[in-house]
């Protein structure tokens, strides 16, 4: 399976949270257990396409460091490693619509990211630039974003709203709701069948959804894993091409790696390859 990754997606922001560095050691886990990936190096997006999602001063405030970004600092690596995180997403969509199978960008902090603020580790919507550069290239007419991350994707809704694009991307946000595991499954289902008429489905597979997350609270290692099969088991049933993301993760083990992170991961990409 293709995997659209560079090591300038990865930088070092300073921060609680391991987004930033987390897409070279979530590849190197997947090389290490010795899974069927194909590397393949994603171009940056343009900054004509930032503009797409985003307002242009934002876009020019960020990329320049003269504004904070989703960490709530100017660090120039984070702000150089921004177009290419969103340019996996992208070429990750591409690659899965040309195919009609699935693609994965092992990228994070999109969906916090508003038409003109950064904020919650989130610093570009690389899902809504990546549906609006879709849409725009004809490539898709109609774009799905399902946001499996444990906290709702309020910059993903405000971009829908400020371009009112709702006819043509339609998003979910699982977020934190009061619902049950059950319940969840129950709908699982069905919630990926209402997606069938788009042309791809951007899939954040988040891991902070996990009961020992700090940031997160309410599933299983084992329902983690059931979540991703039955997205992508669906997924294949209606036709539907996914890509997929990392989005959030925070544990630590008791060494102070995010081995546990990395471990709900592996087995998103083991229910992904399992597909074929």
């Amino acid at each position: 399976m293709k995997v659209f990754f560079s090591d300038q997606m990865v930088a070092n922001s300073n921060s609680f949270s391991p987004s930033a560095g987390k897409p070279s050691q979530a590849v190197a886990s997947w090389i290490k257990n010795g899974f069927a990936i194909d590397i393949a190096i994603p171009d940056p997006v343009s900054i004509e396409q930032l503009y797409l999602a985003h307002d242009k001063d934002f876009v020019h405030n960020i990329l320049s460091c003269r504004i904070s970004n989703g960490f709530g600092n100017k660090n120039k690596d984070v702000a150089d490693s921004l177009p290419h995180t969103t340019g996996a997403m992208l070429a990750a969509a591409q690659h899965a619509i040309s195919t009609g199978g699935f693609a994965c960008a092992p990228a994070s902090g999109f969906h916090h990211a508003t038409w003109g603020h950064a904020g919650g580790y989130c610093t570009f919507n690389g899902l809504m630039v990546t549906a609006m550069s879709l849409l725009k290239g004809r490539l898709a007419k109609k774009v799905g974003i399902l946001d499996c991350d444990q906290h709702y994707g309020n910059g993903t809704d405000d971009i829908i709203d400020k371009l009112g694009v709702r006819n043509v991307v339609r998003h979910h946000s699982v977020g934190e709701r009061s619902i049950k595991p059950n319940a969840f499954f129950d709908k699982l289902s069905s919630l990926v069948t209402s997606f069938s008429d788009c042309d791809v489905l951007l899939y954040q597979a988040g891991a902070d959804p996990h009961i020992n997350d700090p940031l997160g609270g309410w599933l299983t290692t084992e329902e983690l894993r059931m979540r991703d099969q039955i997205v992508f088991e669906t997924a294949i049933d209606i036709g539907l091409p996914i890509a997929w993301n990392l989005a959030g993760g925070y544990q630590h083990d008791e060494q102070g790696t995010i081995r546990p992170v990395l471990d709900i991961h592996d087995n998103t990409m083991r229910a992904c390859l399992s597909m074929n």
